[in-house]
């Protein structure tokens, strides 16, 4: 019943022209040429580089917004994981020590104590100037004086330094004698 449906027919249907058809030999030799050769037109070629270019550039936005996100993720997740380990961290310091004196604190904590550090080493540094050393501030004052007088020749220099590292030394000796009283 399916049998003739399925057979496949060979029946051949030609039709022959009345009047003749004949194509000129340069004709016959292009399209043999291209029978022949494997290489694809430069149009096609075209075509192809471009729609190439295009699958390139897609795939590679799509590679870029799949990164950012991977690292937005990977940023969130370091983000909370610094949180738990200083949350963790400052509860367990307060455990330990009852009255929370010596607990780990948090980061916006710890800037506001590097700015205290940082009032107190000026303040340190501004009392620290030779205005209670008359004799050193002179001697090098003098020194840069004397580099500024002489910029090509600073070995002329030699009595002015020599005078300084002999106020610097007294100034240590006077230091030293009062350490060990």
């Amino acid at each position: 019943m399916g049998a003739a449906q399925s057979s496949s027919s060979t029946d051949e249907k030609v039709f022959e022209s009345e009047t003749p058809i004949s194509f000129s030999p340069d004709v016959v030799n292009q399209l043999s040429n291209r029978l022949d050769s494997s290489e694809t037109s430069p149009e096609r070629q075209t075509v192809l580089d471009a729609h190439i270019r295009a699958r390139i550039q897609d795939e590679l936005d799509h590679l870029r917004r799949e990164e950012e996100h991977v690292r937005e993720e990977i940023e969130r997740a370091l983000e909370k994981e610094n949180l738990d380990k200083e949350r963790a961290m400052a509860g367990d310091a307060s455990e330990k020590d009852g009255d929370g004196s010596g607990d780990i604190k948090s980061s916006t904590a710890l800037q506001g104590d590097l700015e205290e550090i940082r009032q107190k080493v000026s303040k340190y540094q501004s009392r620290k100037e030779l205005t209670e050393y008359p004799e050193v501030k002179s001697s090098g004052d003098a020194v840069v004086e004397c580099y500024r007088r002489n910029p090509t020749h600073p070995l002329d220099c030699w009595k002015e330094v020599d005078h300084f590292k002999n106020s610097v030394a007294k100034l240590e000796q006077e230091h030293i004698r009062t350490l060990h009283q």
